[in-house]
């Protein structure tokens, strides 16, 4: 292989090419569970260099590894135990290359920072709206390649909805460019929304056409206490109502995840007593504040006349409504204070959410004596982050060890039940995929396979993820 790294470094620079010392902050996943060993660590500064690396790789049959900010969850972006797989950092490719204001586009480099492009969206005047808990690290790259959601999908949807074009990197080495701002090009197979969500299996993003939107006139956020899930969705739809299209977050924060954030980060405000279910709203109004405000009061208004909501708060400022989403994006970080836990990225429909909760709580306390069940997520649309922590005095790290097996088997079998998926937004990665492969359908599996048998045919991009090497 030491030809191959002559290479790599000729390709990209000697100092970009990493194979001795601490490589910790490329092989060790965000959450600490997976930890590789890489042939090299690469880091290439433009799209031509990425295409060169992949060719030297792909003519050795060497893997690729893609990486963007490593904030991933299910080990999809770290290189495995072997010491044979290149792991390729997009951190360096990080220009905004162009922003189109008549056509609301902007245009950048894959390893751009999301909060990056958010704030160089606002520096025109614009709105990109997705948003995460991780974005001041995470990238465009991999918030593409895991159709990752966010805070705001109930208004604008997923990374896929705002995407309009990607610069790719295919497994041969060659370069797709497809960056063109279309809202409609019916031109053969939609090749975009292939490689969106393939957790860099089929090709490298590269590149990509956001789409922008007008900053709203006013944003207004608020927090309400309800007695039950089934209060929590049938205020969804009473907000949805009132409030149309402006309502653009609505998270739902069981009394667990928010105790944990107050035992872990006490400095934190709390504007309500605890309830079996917080609910957080926010409406981004195209009026103004006044409006906004109006609207807002005559919602919860009617929530507490129909007994869905005992108690609410709507911020006054700015800084209020950053406290109120702080305390929702704080819910992780002391979990990860608490210790391992099992982790669950469900989609359900919303409907059945209630239901789901009720019977999947009442199994897990029943085969898991003690077990703590944090539940929060993005209840707008039927997402939610459906964690078991161990119980108080067990090791975390011995119940995550003994019992993932059973829990998951316990929790997916209710997930698929209720007509929901096992995976909502973090991805498959290598975390998932034996889940995948005995609950995706056959003939699902089956296409997915040809897919990337025909894009992939050495079976070198992010191998093992998604699906089994081959």
């Amino acid at each position: 292989m030491n030809s191959l790294i002559a290479q790599l470094r000729e390709v990209v620079g000697e100092r970009h090419v990493h194979t001795d010392g601490d490589l910790s902050a490329w092989e060790l996943d965000w959450r600490k569970r997976y930890r590789g060993r890489a042939l090299a660590v690469v880091r290439p500064a433009s799209t031509d260099e990425v295409a060169r690396v992949v060719a030297a790789c792909a003519a050795q049959g060497v893997g690729i590894v893609p990486q963007g900010g490593n904030t991933g969850l299910v080990g999809g972006s770290v290189p495995d135990d072997s010491g044979s797989q290149v792991l390729l950092s997009l951190s360096r490719m990080n220009r905004i290359r162009g922003i189109d204001l008549p056509n609301s586009t902007m245009t950048v480099d894959a390893g751009c920072v999301l909060q990056a492009v958010q704030e160089a969206a606002a520096g025109q005047g614009m709105l990109f709206p997705l948003s995460l808990a991780a974005e001041g690290s995470c990238t465009i790259g991999g918030n593409l390649a895991t159709n990752a959601g966010g805070t705001q999908v109930l208004r604008y949807g997923n990374a896929r909805e705002l995407c309009l074009g990607l610069e790719v990197v295919t497994a041969g080495g060659e370069v797709w460019n497809g960056l063109g701002g279309l809202r409609k090009d019916n031109t053969g197979y939609d090749l975009r929304d292939l490689f969106i969500g393939s957790e860099g299996t089929l090709g490298i993003i590269t590149g990509a056409t956001l789409k922008l939107f007008a900053q709203p006139a006013a944003r207004m956020t608020a927090l309400a206490a309800v007695p039950s899930m089934e209060a929590a969705v049938a205020l969804l739809q009473l907000a949805q109502r009132q409030l149309g299209p402006s309502l653009t977050g609505f998270e739902v924060m069981g009394e667990l995840a928010l105790a944990l954030v107050h035992q872990h980060f006490p400095q934190l405000p709390r504007p309500l007593a605890p309830s079996a279910w917080t609910v957080l709203l926010e409406q981004s109004d195209s009026e103004g504040e006044s409006h906004a405000r109006a609207l807002f009061e005559a919602l919860l208004e009617s929530a507490l006349q129909a007994e869905l909501v005992s108690d609410a708060a709507i911020a006054e400022n700015i800084a209020q409504s950053k406290a109120m989403w702080h305390l929702r994006e704080s819910i992780p970080l002391a979990q990860a204070e608490e210790g391992l836990n099992i982790k669950h990225d469900i989609s359900l429909p919303v409907s059945r959410i209630p239901g789901f909760v009720a019977s999947t709580d009442a199994a897990l306390k029943a085969a898991f004596d003690g077990v703590r069940l944090v539940n929060f997520g993005h209840l707008g649309d039927g997402n939610l982050h459906y964690n078991v922590q161990a119980p108080v005095g067990v090791a975390a790290g011995d119940f995550l060890r003994d019992q993932e097996p059973r829990v998951n088997a316990l929790v997916y079998d209710a997930v698929i039940a209720h007509g929901g998926s096992i995976s909502a937004e973090h991805g498959i990665g290598a975390l998932k995929r034996e889940e995948l492969s005995q609950r995706k359908s056959p003939v699902a599996l089956s296409l997915m396979r040809a897919v990337k048998k025909a894009l992939d045919p050495q079976g070198i991009m992010n191998p093992g993820r998604v699906l089994a090497p081959y």
